[in-house]
């Protein structure tokens, strides 16, 4: 699930374990994204870059767990 860390590590009593594996495709997705503005494509609301790397992250745990 989204809940699970992406590189989990042996200090989950300290209520840390590492970012969720949703966080993580959603940074990766949004360097994609962000990587489009060295191309001259120019989005124009960060937000919506945003809300666009998260679809694309939940997608991708969609297809994970299929």
């Amino acid at each position: 699930g989204d809940g699970d860390p992406a590189f989990p590590r042996d200090h989950a009593h300290d209520g840390h374990n590492g970012m969720s594996m949703r966080d993580y495709y959603a940074g990766k997705a949004m360097a994609a994204i962000l990587s489009t503005l060295h191309q001259g494509i120019r989005p124009c609301d960060i937000g919506l870059m945003a809300k666009d790397a998260f679809a694309v992250a939940d997608a991708m745990l969609k297809a994970r767990a299929a």
